[in-house]
């Protein structure tokens, strides 16, 4: 199972996608949205959060310091946090698990597990790229939403596509989103 956090950065379409991914490959799926999410995917798509919410297997909220998915004896296999604010990525870098979010983000850390976290920012502050550094270190997998246009992109879908397979990939799932280097 994978748990897929939203938060509050530019590219909520993103996690979106990759929800729709996951469901398409039935792969199971437990979701956190922080409320800034929903205030930005409110003003960057269409979609209504009760849809997104219906693409999991899941859902916790985003306050909810109870939520299974906080306690390390909860059985899930990666985390995957898109996009990551930088307040949030701060707080995961600072040990600070104020909310679902941050607080599976620091389980999954210290249980070791696959950690994908997507920051969605620029231009970058110093202080990004030590937090950024601190959670590779930590064996986090650091992998911004940088397209690669090398796989010849008709479409905004594509990049969002290409973002989604990489993700994928960071997780070791097959999948066909975006052409690959020959």
């Amino acid at each position: 199972m994978i748990v897929v956090a939203i938060t509050g950065a530019s590219g909520v379409i993103y996690g979106i996608r990759l929800l729709e991914v996951l469901k398409e490959l039935k792969i199971k799926n437990s979701l956190v949205i922080s409320d800034a999410a929903k205030t930005v995917i409110k003003s960057e798509t269409d979609w209504e959060i009760e849809d997104i919410i219906k693409l999991a297997d899941s859902y916790y909220e985003f306050d909810d310091l109870t939520a299974s998915i906080n306690s390390g004896s909860f059985k899930f296999d990666s985390l995957v946090i898109v996009p990551c604010s930088m307040k949030t990525l701060s707080s995961i870098a600072n040990g600070y698990g104020d909310n679902t979010i941050t607080r599976v983000a620091d389980v999954s850390l210290k249980q070791r597990r696959p950690t994908v976290i997507v920051p969605r920012e620029t231009p970058l502050r110093t202080a990004h790229i030590r937090n950024m550094l601190t959670l590779s270190q930590e064996g986090a997998i650091i992998l911004p939403a940088m397209p690669g246009f090398y796989s010849e992109h008709d479409s905004v879908d594509d990049q969002i596509n290409f973002i989604v397979g990489k993700i994928l990939d960071s997780l070791n799932i097959e999948n066909n989103l975006f052409k690959r280097w020959e």
